[in-house]
């Protein structure tokens, strides 16, 4: 569940698109996400706003990673699907990560996560409940992630965007399946 660092989740993926302005990567972004100076060194005027896109998403991560903390540590979720959210906890992780030394390595100071986030507690009292609140989150983060992807100034970075896209729309799929729902509810996503 990619949530967005904001008070509402829905409204951080409003900011996310309205602020910014097995899949595989390109060689250059994958030296640019590992840190390759000398390619980081040839963003233009664009830096700027990709490094607001790059923070926009970190703090969607680090909202992610509290989101499924609080779905591991609420007792609801049985153990396959404890074991679900604590792996896709750790997919976030992984791209909180390689973001943020995305961001440091164009010269930018990575968002760092809230010390409270504003969850739908009282709203989870079933299994059924965390994993609607997480499919939905997951649904806002591959729009964003959508939304996104064209707007930054690096193509490369684009190309690493469209990489955690894909990983957050198999996230959504597969929690519409474990709710017994069509993983995949249309051909097109909007």
């Amino acid at each position: 569940m990619s949530f967005f660092l904001m008070s509402s989740p829905m409204a951080a993926r409003r900011l996310f698109l309205g602020r910014s302005g097995g899949l595989v990567l390109s060689g250059a972004a994958v030296a640019l996400l590992a840190g390759n100076d000398a390619l980081a060194a040839t963003a233009d005027g664009a830096k700027a706003g990709d490094i607001q896109i790059l923070n926009t998403a970190i703090g969607a991560e680090l909202e992610a990673i509290a989101a499924y903390q609080l779905g591991a540590e609420s007792k609801l979720l049985t153990k396959p699907v404890l074991d679900l959210a604590l792996t896709f906890q750790g997919h976030h992780k992984q791209h909180a990560t390689l973001l943020a030394g995305t961001v440091e390595k164009l010269g930018g100071k990575a968002a760092t996560a809230k010390a409270k986030y504003d969850f739908p507690v009282n709203q989870l009292k079933t299994e059924l409940d965390v994993l609607k609140f997480a499919a939905r989150l997951e649904q806002g983060a591959v729009s964003a992630y959508l939304g996104a992807v064209p707007l930054f100034g690096n193509r490369d970075l684009s190309k690493a965007a469209a990489s955690i896209l894909g990983d957050e729309a198999m996230h959504w799929a597969v929690l519409r399946q474990a709710m017994g729902e069509p993983p995949v509810p249309s051909a097109f996503m909007a």
